[in-house]
């Protein structure tokens, strides 16, 4: 059997395929290559999986409803792994509606496509810390309330979470929604601090630090939440007299606050870095915390990487891929 794999170009996307591959699955990869970020970081991750026999690639925007409508009727299909989405939390300031047609438009179209799949196993779903908004208490839990999120980013992804918690109770459609906590690692995402840190040091620049440097992050690397993925797939939830739906906070639970960060880059770079304090930013938020007891609990997820260790890897990444 094949699994598709939306958001196949992107950061998580791309380690989820090569591990996919790696144990012998047949896997399609679906992506609209967006230029959000620049459009040939998207191109060499593709590289390094299009040469596989059992990858299959399609440029698509699942945005439009008629996205997946018979275009994989001949394929059988009976997992998706659906990481594509429009990523982040300033952006949603200037471009909401970028955020509707990928996230909440492109989330239904993969459930519509899931519901009339016959047989189907599960769809595992990615949904994100923004969820719990400016929740006060540490760490954040799944009972937590996340009906305040503060940005337009964190309420679609909330209402991806509704959307399939419905479509388990209507049709008992198995899934599992991942509430991904600040991933990081080689082939990441130039928008996100790892990068733009990195970036600024070895270029001689200043690094801005919103809230004035009083920011604490649950620091995620790549190949941790790559296991966490496979593993949830890997167990479809069971119905229990209840819709087939469970939601997991996967992270690393020991957040690190920003002058921790700058200091291991500082140690990887070899570089002194210039910083620069500013405001907090519209719907952003001051800490995130993850409390993993479910899923290490349910799925035996354990995140192995220390943030030292994983800076280091970033590091030497980026200097090779900028290099080229």
């Amino acid at each position: 059997m094949t699994v598709l794999l939306t958001g196949a170009a992107g950061f998580i996307g791309f380690h989820v395929a090569k591990q996919l591959l790696a144990r012998g699955e047949r896997v399609i990869g679906v992506d609209d290559l967006n230029d959000y970020y620049d459009v040939r970081l998207k191109e060499a991750r593709l590289a390094q999986i299009e040469g596989d026999r059992a990858f299959r690639f399609l440029r698509l925007d699942l945005g439009r409803e008629n996205a997946l409508a018979g275009l994989l009727a001949d394929e059988a299909v009976d997992r998706v792994v659906h990481l594509a989405a429009q990523a982040g939390v300033r952006h949603s300031l200037t471009a909401p509606f970028d955020y509707v047609r990928s996230n909440l438009t492109g989330h239904m179209v993969v459930l519509e496509y899931c519901r009339h799949r016959q047989p189907f196993r599960h769809l595992v779903y990615a949904s994100s810390s923004s969820v719990y908004g400016g929740n006060q208490k540490q760490p954040f839990a799944e009972t937590d309330p996340v009906d305040r999120p503060v940005s337009l980013y964190a309420a679609t992804k909330r209402a991806d979470e509704l959307m399939s918690h419905t479509y388990a109770h209507l049709y008992g459609l198995p899934q599992t929604g991942l509430r991904f906590f600040t991933v990081y690692g080689p082939w990441g995402r130039p928008d996100m601090a790892m990068w733009l840190f990195t970036e600024a040091i070895l270029a001689g620049r200043p690094i801005t630090l919103f809230n004035h440097g009083r920011m604490r992050r649950d620091f995620t690397y790549i190949d941790d939440i790559v296991s966490g993925v496979v593993a949830a797939l890997d167990r479809p939830p069971e119905p229990n007299g209840q819709a087939p739906h469970r939601l997991y906070n996967i992270g690393n639970s020991d957040p690190h606050d920003l002058w921790e960060l700058i200091g291991h880059l500082e140690r990887a770079t070899g570089r002194k870095a210039e910083t620069r304090l500013a405001p907090m930013q519209p719907g952003d938020v001051a800490e995130t915390f993850a409390d993993t007891t479910l899923i290490a609990r349910d799925l035996g997820f354990r995140p192995m990487t220390p943030l030292a260790e994983g800076v280091e890897r970033f590091v030497a990444w980026y200097r090779s891929y900028n290099a080229r």
